[in-house]
């Protein structure tokens, strides 16, 4: 229940997604999730970093052994992910066709 806690709170996930390719530093973060405050970032950073699924390197944020796992373990809900999203396509497609 504590892993649900954490990944449930907004930005969470988001942050070990842009971490999967490699090290980002904060700014670059904040670049790349576009809403998200400092304050919510320094904050997950905090709680993401406690838990041992990222660390701060001399490169910036990186996954830790743990994170990386976690990367492998929500693969199936990303390939998940894609099948639905291309279903909500598909769907609004035939909506858009019907109403025409």
């Amino acid at each position: 229940m504590a892993a649900m806690d954490l990944f449930g709170r907004r930005w969470a996930l988001r942050i070990v997604w842009e971490l999967r390719a490699g090290p980002l530093g904060a700014r670059a973060l904040l670049a790349r999730c576009e809403g998200l405050s400092s304050s919510v970032l320094y904050q997950r950073l905090r709680e993401l970093t406690a838990s041992g699924i990222i660390s701060l390197s001399a490169d910036g944020y990186e996954l830790t052994r743990l994170g990386t796992a976690l990367r492998h373990a929500l693969r199936p809900l990303d390939e998940w992910a894609v099948t639905w999203a291309q279903e909500q396509e598909h769907d609004d497609q035939e909506s858009t066709e019907t109403c025409s």
